[in-house]
């Protein structure tokens, strides 16, 4: 037995996975309540000793590695900053997302003492500047450049804007105190996506810096590293999982979508181009692995904020037939808000948080889809599409907690589905479904790094 161990520091849990590298398989899994607040070693402890109990084949001093994410204290929290919305903002948030952080602030073009005051007053770990196309506009970069040398910001700034600005940059911020890096243009030409260094950056800060201004940094003492936010090791073992290893294949385009407390998360990997020929892209480029963040969507956290985007009338639509939906719906939704760690006790409580989790999985699909838009000319229609045509996507794959302890999962999870009544949406078509009952996505992309063989395996192994 080689025991091998796989930490998530979750905003909720600290969740354990065991395996064994010489007969590849899970050993066991364990959770704690993660505890941030005082020391995260209390609860990853906690779990480990009802790890070790619970298979007391696993000797500690045996275990032959360590490696752990993190999703604790709120989560990777970053500011997106670019020239044009639809292009440069838009290529610095995706950066940002692929990179496994929440975006909370976006700004676009010349930014305003008044949205640098927003700025200072955020609670932000990274701020990424973006702005122009290489050999393009410099004078919204570096204006924004000065705007943030010249405010209180302590924070780290990653510039990934028009490399024609790299020397101008230097300077703005030499001798300003400031903790700046300059990278690779996220949008170095028009409409095309670069963000391979500055997720690196952003991964590089993580763990440097921002496990440590968590209090999660106390914790690498005991493990091998904290290589990354826990979103981002979904979407690596989502591409693992996608495109196969050496000669062991791969399940091809996939999405997977994990509705928590406080967001729900799509990911979704393929390339996304038109099925059809008579469609033409428009837009930014889709990235291959491309991540989307719901802040409004969530089954607690986040509760309040869905009856600003359903009507009472369209809320009902979500409950099942034999449902009487006889719910105050605001008030229950305010019940969940309030206590974050309500469990539904009758049937009827658990009806609602299933029609919840229906309008998170519908919305958020809404969202991170691609559209297609019909354009009449003289010479006839025009179809142009913006974002990914997912309609040919074989497994919808779902994690988080109302997924994995509800019976009905398929039916939530087939709101990703084809809408008659939303045509022009490329939803996929007749997918098949799967669970991640025992919520290893975080763990298998943290084991995908070194031994992804194995976590290929483990995946189709232990995804129902």
């Amino acid at each position: 037995m080689k025991p091998y161990l796989l930490v998530d520091f979750g905003s909720t849990y600290t969740k354990l996975t065991c395996v064994d590298l010489d007969r590849e398989y899970i050993i066991g899994t364990s959770k704690a309540t993660t505890t941030v607040e005082t020391n995260v070693l209390d609860g990853y402890n906690k779990a480990l000793n009802r790890l070790l109990r619970d298979h007391p084949e696993i000797k500690e001093d045996k275990i032959s590695g360590i490696s752990a994410c993190s999703s604790a204290a709120g989560g990777l929290k970053m500011a997106a900053i670019g020239l044009v919305e639809e292009l440069t903002v838009e290529a610095a948030k995706r950066a940002c997302l692929g990179a496994g952080a929440i975006v909370n602030l976006v700004f676009s073009h010349h930014m305003t003492k008044r949205e640098i005051k927003k700025l200072e007053e955020a609670d932000i770990d990274i701020i990424l500047l973006a702005g122009g196309t290489n050999g393009g506009n410099q004078e919204c970069l570096l204006h924004n450049a000065k705007r943030l040398r010249d405010s209180s910001i302590d924070v780290p700034i990653i510039i990934a804007g028009n490399k024609d600005a790299s020397d101008n940059i230097d300077d703005i911020f030499e001798d300003s105190g400031k903790e700046y890096y300059i990278v690779a243009n996220v949008m170095p030409q028009l409409k095309k996506l670069d963000v391979k260094e500055t997720k690196n950056r952003i991964r590089r800060i993580f763990i440097e810096k921002i496990i440590e201004a968590k209090g999660i940094k106390k914790a690498e003492e005991q493990m091998d590293e904290i290589i990354m936010p826990t979103p981002e090791a979904v979407l690596l073992a989502s591409e693992l999982l996608s495109e196969g290893f050496e000669d062991d294949e791969g399940y091809g385009e996939l999405m997977v979508i994990d509705i928590g407390g406080a967001t729900t998360d799509v990911h979704t990997i393929g390339e996304g181009f038109p099925k059809r020929t008579e469609v033409i892209m428009k837009g930014l480029q889709e990235p291959f692995a491309k991540r989307t963040v719901e802040g409004d969507l969530g089954m607690r956290y986040s509760a309040n904020a869905l009856l600003s985007l359903v009507s009472n009338y369209e809320f009902k639509k979500y409950f099942s037939d034999d449902d009487k939906c006889d719910h105050n719906i605001k008030k229950s939704l305010e019940r969940r808000k309030n206590d974050i760690d309500f469990i539904p006790q009758t049937k009827d409580e658990e009806e609602f948080d299933k029609a919840i989790a229906k309008i998170c999985c519908d919305v958020s699909m809404s969202r991170h889809v691609g559209h297609v838009e019909v354009v009449h000319t003289p010479l006839g229609d025009m179809y142009y599409q913006t974002g990914k045509d997912l309609s040919d996507i074989k497994y919808v794959i779902g994690t988080g907690g109302v997924l994995i302890s509800n019976s009905d999962a398929k039916i939530i999870l087939k709101q990703v589905n084809k809408k008659s009544n939303r045509a022009l949406e490329l939803r996929p078509n007749n997918p098949s479904y799967l669970i991640d009952k025992s919520y290893i996505l975080s763990s298998m992309g943290l084991l995908s790094q070194k031994h992804p063989r194995i976590a290929l395996k483990l995946m189709k192994q232990y995804l129902l």
